[in-house]
């Protein structure tokens, strides 16, 4: 009777070379009660099943609890098919919830990129308007603009050079030489008799004050911005 207990087939074994990802196969083999072998050892056991990869370590354990009960639920049959109907794996993929969910969202994203990009579509004619507009007020008043502020800048950098320590210093030692050259011809008209001497004093005096007074300033001033 053992005799004809060993010769009786056994049930063919999903095979591990099968399409079928790794990661499933071993959740499904996992997942089926296995008896231990008498000559194996309770430390080898532990061994293997330590040293096996993780099958499920791209889910999180919520989700990987959820599939292995949906896989439990199916006969012997049913898991073969799904290793060898790819079909049938793909329609039970499909209608696992996180595969579900994860198709909802890709599929709101895709219908929301489209709508934004409709809209971009649509707004394209006001663009190129826009672009229009802003080309011909460069072009026209931003043109004229530029060019007054360049006038004002070249003004501005003209007062500030005439009004410079060192222009200053400049125009003053012009004065300084103007009043003197005044006074050397008020001395000559003198020497002339171009001029009586009550007019030349009093004109002479005047020119030498205004001489002296800047030449006073003149020598303030210089020492002041060579300090």
């Amino acid at each position: 009777g053992s005799q004809e207990q060993q010769d009786q087939p056994r049930p063919q074994e999903p095979s591990t070379s099968s399409w079928y990802p790794p990661s499933v196969v071993s959740s499904l083999n996992s997942s089926r009660p296995t008896t231990p072998s008498p000559s194996t050892s309770n430390g080898f056991s532990l061994q293997r099943h330590a040293d096996r990869p993780s099958s499920l370590s791209n889910v999180s354990p919520a989700e990987a609890a959820g599939i292995i009960a949906v896989l439990k639920d199916k006969n012997v049959d049913e898991l073969r098919k799904l290793l060898s109907d790819k079909d049938a794996y793909n329609n039970f993929l499909l209608s696992l919830e996180p595969v579900k969910t994860q198709n909802r969202v890709r599929d709101e994203l895709r219908n929301e990129t489209l709508q934004l990009a409709k809209e971009n579509l649509e707004k394209e004619p006001c663009i190129m308007e826009l672009r229009n507009q802003c080309r011909i007020i460069r072009t026209t008043e931003l043109a004229t603009a530029q060019e007054k502020l360049h006038e004002l800048e070249r003004k501005k950098e003209e007062t500030l050079k005439n009004y410079s320590p060192s222009s200053l210093l400049h125009k003053l030692q012009e004065a300084m030489n103007e009043t003197d050259d005044e006074s050397e011809a008020l001395h000559g008209q003198l020497l002339d008799r171009e001029v009586d001497l009550a007019a030349f004093v009093q004109k002479y005096k005047k020119l030498r004050y205004t001489y002296h007074k800047r030449a006073l300033t003149h020598l303030a001033a210089k020492t002041s911005v060579t300090g």
